[in-house]
């Protein structure tokens, strides 16, 4: 074995790799702490329909994982890396630390490099069957894990319900407006209506329409019964008979009085009721609108506002970021169990792909 070894390099140098590994992960590589915590993003509203569609049932099990996501993209985000920088001093921390391999090699390393190396010391994984996040951490020393766990969850709950704010106010503010705008054109419509009434000094055309129409009737009603008066005069009397001529004068005035009634209620001129009314109905009818639009402005914003309160979401803690004890990374035995297996693996191929080569060239 040895001297198979020694008449061949490329094993002397997979040796060495295996040697080096091996002194690295087992004695050089710095102990990493790791704190964990598990959260979920609730709903308020307990009101809220269970969903029974296809499409829900097969995302998460019917759960809304749009929350969790958000949640998850923004703990992983540059923004949220500069504030835990900001606060904790992140780059001191893993710039000043650890060993030459897992530090990170320059404390004022760009911020494209700085969020490469951030990802790899913090996880947040989704699990899609429960909707729970587990947040992980590493670093040197317990205490700064623990510490950047925590940051990450009151920022995480503060940008939750920031954001719930945000759109809450938003879509209320949106309703407010349209309230202002209906309420404003509710005004102007009724006061079109009441200067229309104070010019013409009508307060209901309808009924003084009516009221016109049954004077017409009345009148109408005298002349049917005077002429009828008239026509049994007539029966005995000559046509002079100062009655009949008395009768004809009355009938006459009767007449003369009918016809003005009627042309208050149609003539060719603006001042005709038919005209008012129908001004008046256009008037009221546009009134009636912004009334209805004004109740459904203010009926909308009750409901959003019922609405935003009921669905507001909070950040439940199911587990507290933990405060470690005992560093579960590097994996000691695990890295160089694997090292050792790819490295003999691909050695292998290497040397098997040389042997047919050489029985070829033979």
């Amino acid at each position: 074995m040895m001297n198979f070894i020694k008449r061949h390099r490329m094993w002397q140098a997979v040796i060495v790799l295996i040697l080096f590994a091996a002194i690295y992960w087992g004695v050089i590589a710095s102990d990493r702490y790791v704190s964990e915590a598990h959260i979920m993003v609730d709903k308020t509203n307990v009101f809220s329909a269970q969903p029974n569609d296809l499409t829900a049932l097969l995302t998460a099990n019917g759960k809304d994982t749009h929350d969790q996501l958000l949640l998850r993209d923004y703990l992983l985000s540059v923004d949220m890396m500069r504030k835990l920088d900001a606060r904790l001093k992140l780059r001191d921390h893993f710039s000043n630390q650890g060993d030459f391999l897992s530090r990170l090699w320059f404390e004022d390393a760009s911020v494209e490099w700085f969020h490469r190396y951030y990802l790899s010391r913090v996880s947040v994984n989704f699990d899609d069957y429960t909707g729970i996040l587990v947040v992980r951490v590493q670093a040197f020393t317990p205490e700064m894990a623990n510490k950047i766990a925590r940051m990450l969850i009151e920022e995480g709950e503060h940008f939750m319900n920031e954001l719930a704010h945000r759109l809450a106010l938003t879509q209320v503010g949106f309703i407010e407006k349209q309230l202002a705008l209906t309420g404003g054109r509710f005004l102007e419509t009724r006061n079109k209506l009441l200067a229309y009434q104070n010019v013409h000094k009508i307060v209901s055309p309808a009924g003084t329409i009516e009221n016109v129409s049954g004077v017409v009737s009345r009148l109408e009603g005298q002349v049917a019964e005077l002429r009828a008066r008239k026509r049994t005069l007539e029966s005995y009397l000559a046509p002079t008979a100062p009655d009949i001529s008395q009768i004809n004068m009355q009938i006459e005035g009767l007449v003369q009085q009918i016809e003005a009634e009627k042309s208050k209620l149609a003539t060719p001129g603006r001042n005709s009721l038919n005209l008012i009314s129908e001004e008046y109905d256009r008037l009221l009818l546009d009134a009636k609108l912004a009334e209805d639009a004004y109740k459904g402005a203010l009926s909308s914003l009750e409901k959003v506002r019922v609405e935003t309160t009921r669905t507001l979401k909070k950040l439940s803690i199911l587990q507290n970021p933990t405060l470690p004890e005992y560093p579960l990374e590097p994996r000691r035995i695990y890295n160089i169990a694997s090292f050792i297996a790819i490295i003999l693996m691909l050695a292998g191929i290497v040397h098997l792909m040389s042997a047919i080569i050489r029985d070829h060239r033979d």
